[in-house]
């Protein structure tokens, strides 16, 4: 019987984000990337496992998942204002030349720059002008991904752990959930502002439909004896 993905469900996918010219900008395969020269060291080509809905991967595309068959490939086109957005003019800067000298930069185009927070290119430098784009490199452009989805994760341990990777950005392995019957405990190896993990808790509990998800501290390592400084 096919089966396909709902809302909230919890799948395991590969995924290849293409320009319509072909052009790869995106993946999730480490041979794609190879192919197509992605030279940061420190990424991860690996499956993602998602939550349907809750937006770990980009919207757009996130949108597109629901009531496609699991096991498939699938073809998603993304229009430029379900994908990276218009090229929006407001987002275009004009800066002087002396607040990138205070910083001992030399402005050229194709430099990536941070300005309150926000990332954006320099496209052009006219005498003491440097004109900054604030807009996503791929404003204004229809993409094309090619997604495979793999299988829906069912384990809640699994659930967890691959919520809080993408959520939080650490790595698996520093995260150790245990689930008994309706209930579900989480390791970390820190502690975090409990308004964080209140909020994150009761959204745990929302998707795993379990009925408790609490973080606990994690405990000193078995045999870890603790020294006093005695005078």
């Amino acid at each position: 019987m096919t089966e396909t993905i709902k809302e909230h469900d919890f799948i395991e996918l590969n995924y290849t984000g293409k320009l319509t010219d072909g052009t790869v900008f995106d993946t999730t395969i480490e041979a794609v990337a190879k192919e197509n020269g992605f030279n940061n060291e420190k990424a991860n080509f690996a499956p993602a496992v998602i939550c349907v809905g809750e937006k770990q991967i980009l919207p757009g595309l996130d949108a597109q998942l629901v009531d496609k068959e699991i096991g498939k490939n699938h073809d998603v086109k993304l229009s430029a204002e379900e994908a990276f957005g218009k090229r929006d003019v407001k987002k275009m800067r004009i800066m002087p030349i002396s607040a990138f000298k205070e910083h001992n930069m030399q402005p050229q185009p194709g430099m990536q720059i941070d300005a309150d927070g926000k990332v954006g290119t320099v496209s052009r430098v006219s005498g003491g002008r440097v004109i900054v784009n604030f807009n996503h490199p791929l404003a204004g452009k229809e993409v094309v991904y090619t997604v495979n989805v793999i299988r829906k994760v069912t384990d809640v341990p699994e659930q967890i752990k691959s919520f809080l990777t993408t959520s939080m950005k650490m790595p698996g392995d520093k995260i150790d959930v245990t689930v008994n019957e309706d209930k579900a405990e989480i390791k970390l190896p820190m502690d975090l502002p409990e308004q964080f993990t209140e909020a994150i808790s009761q959204k745990l509990a929302e998707l795993t439909k379990l009925k408790e998800v609490k973080f606990v501290k994690a405990a000193e390592k078995k045999g870890e004896v603790k020294s006093e400084n005695k005078n």
